[in-house]
């Protein structure tokens, strides 16, 4: 079950660039969820895995694709494992996430500082087969933020080892440590993606 052509179920086009990037070597056909219009599932999750499984399974059935989403987030412990599956809501309607990475900041004021960044993906086909994929990378927040490259809290997270926040690094680099990278080993090694 090779996969010629997939849909990318996500609005988020930080995001759809990054694992288009990720997928570039497959030579896989990709298209957005926006491109085809579909809407976004409302996320009702209480986990990363359930929120990635339910965002697949949406776009594989509207649009009779294969789907690939992704479900990822900033886990604080100090603050009680905020923002997590919640983390692109902490940045508001617009979508603001230097008002996302202030909240961050506040709640945790001088507590620990360590974080790690999630990611699940989730590739589900029409009619209900779905295959998971957890990444994750662990670090520590700085403050202020640092860096214009990657998006979300990428210019708040250091990761272990680095000395630069994921908004510095050169994006080659971010995708080959990262919590989506680290997942998208798993995925490649997927007979499904050889051939």
């Amino acid at each position: 079950m090779t996969i010629e052509k997939l849909l990318i179920a996500s609005h988020n086009q930080g995001k759809i660039r990054e694992i288009a990037d990720l997928l570039a070597p497959f030579r896989i056909a990709i298209v957005g969820a926006a491109e085809l219009g579909l809407p976004e599932p409302e996320e009702t999750g209480d986990t990363f895995e359930a929120n990635a499984a339910l965002k697949a399974h949406a776009g594989a059935e509207a649009s009779g694709l294969a789907a690939l989403s992704d479900d990822s987030g900033l886990v604080v412990p100090a603050i009680g494992g905020d923002p997590g599956i919640y983390s692109a809501r902490w940045a508001g309607p617009s979508r603001d996430f230097d008002f996302a990475m202030e909240q961050v900041q506040k709640a945790l004021g001088d507590k620990d500082r360590a974080a790690h960044f999630v990611a699940v993906l989730a590739l589900a086909w029409p009619g209900g087969r779905v295959e998971m994929f957890r990444g994750e990378v662990y670090g520590r927040l700085t403050w202020p933020p640092r860096g214009d490259r990657g998006f979300g809290y990428d210019p708040m997270f250091i990761p272990d080892g680095y000395s630069e926040t994921f908004g510095e690094m050169d994006p080659e680099k971010k995708h080959r440590i990262s919590h989506r990278a680290r997942a998208f080993e798993k995925l490649m090694a997927a007979p499904f993606l050889k051939g």
